[in-house]
């Protein structure tokens, strides 16, 4: 994984928009809530059984330090990132998809050891920014995302749930506070570097010397970009160092990129372990009523 990332900042006290670097917002769809999403898919009942059968539900395809990512994972990730302000298509292939999985679970792991309930955040928050999503999405411009039958409906039509997006996004402001408190506070914007971004990078973008706007006006403006950038920088550095120190391995050597390259095959590989689905004990058969018919396998399965 390259240490280039950049990560978009939105938290509800301070909007950042900039005209320079953009941080890496896909870096945000947390991989820990996979967890609970694969075994919501995975889930089999405790009926009574009379035969078993065998049925492979999921796959590895990669581990970051002990914590597995699954096949379903991936999927996911996949959905989910469609629900991003912005979101680039060139990164919405599936090595690209799972290169964000791995490196979000490289941080999250970091987050929990440095504060167990560093993942956490207040319901109210949480609710006010699903809100500010459903508004903003442009899918939401042509459906009734507004009502809660009309948001199941639209995330029906991507695969999820309004539950799995919501807990997804929990995780995802959690990121974002951390990144926001660990590496923005205490940089400090000097006023020479403010002047120096304005003469040398604003105004030479202008045709006519009279077309760039005073200094004062676009002050504010330059100095979240600066901050913005020291920011990357500061997480870039942090995150290769977080790099070096763990372990990543790609199982599929389909999902591999060049900054998640594959791990050579083990000499014996391991054979996926199929996992035994419970089949309910056959009822005996009704008699059939005068006038009716078997519905066959006509009916819901």
């Amino acid at each position: 994984m390259g240490s280039g990332l950049h990560v978009r900042i939105r938290i509800p006290r301070l909007r950042i928009e900039t005209w320079g670097t953009r941080l890496f917002v896909g870096l945000i769809m947390l991989v820990s809530a996979r967890s609970t999403w694969a075994q919501e898919d995975a889930t089999v009942t405790a009926a009574p059984i009379a035969t078993a059968k065998l049925q492979e539900l999921d796959r590895v395809i990669a581990v970051v330090n002990n914590q597995v990512i699954l096949a379903s994972d991936l999927n996911v990730e996949l959905r989910l990132f469609r629900l991003l302000p912005i979101n680039d298509r060139r990164d919405s292939s599936p090595p690209k998809a799972l290169e964000r999985l791995t490196t979000r679970a490289l941080i999250e792991q970091q987050i929990l050891q440095e504060d167990p309930h560093g993942l956490e955040i207040a319901p109210k928050d949480l609710e006010d920014s699903l809100t500010e999503l459903r508004q903003n999405l442009p899918q939401c411009k042509h459906t009734d995302c507004a009502s809660a039958a009309g948001w199941s409906a639209y995330l029906a039509t991507i695969g999820l749930t309004p539950e799995r997006v919501a807990d997804y996004w929990r995780h995802r402001m959690a990121m974002l506070r951390f990144i926001e408190e660990r590496f923005r506070s205490g940089i400090h914007i000097a006023p020479e570097e403010i002047q120096k971004y304005y003469n040398e990078t604003l105004a030479p973008q202008y045709a006519k010397p009279e077309e760039v706007p005073p200094l004062a006006r676009v002050s504010p403006r330059i100095q979240e970009i600066l901050l913005q950038q020291q920011v990357n920088a500061l997480f870039n550095d942090w995150l290769k160092s977080l790099q070096e120190q763990g372990q990543v391995e790609i199982l599929d050597p389909a999902l591999a990129t060049k900054e998640n390259p594959a791990v050579p095959p083990p000499a014996h590989p391991v054979p996926r372990v199929p996992v035994p689905v419970p089949v309910p004990a056959p009822k005996p058969a009704a008699p059939a009523s005068p006038g009716t018919s078997s519905p066959g396998n006509g009916g819901e399965l």
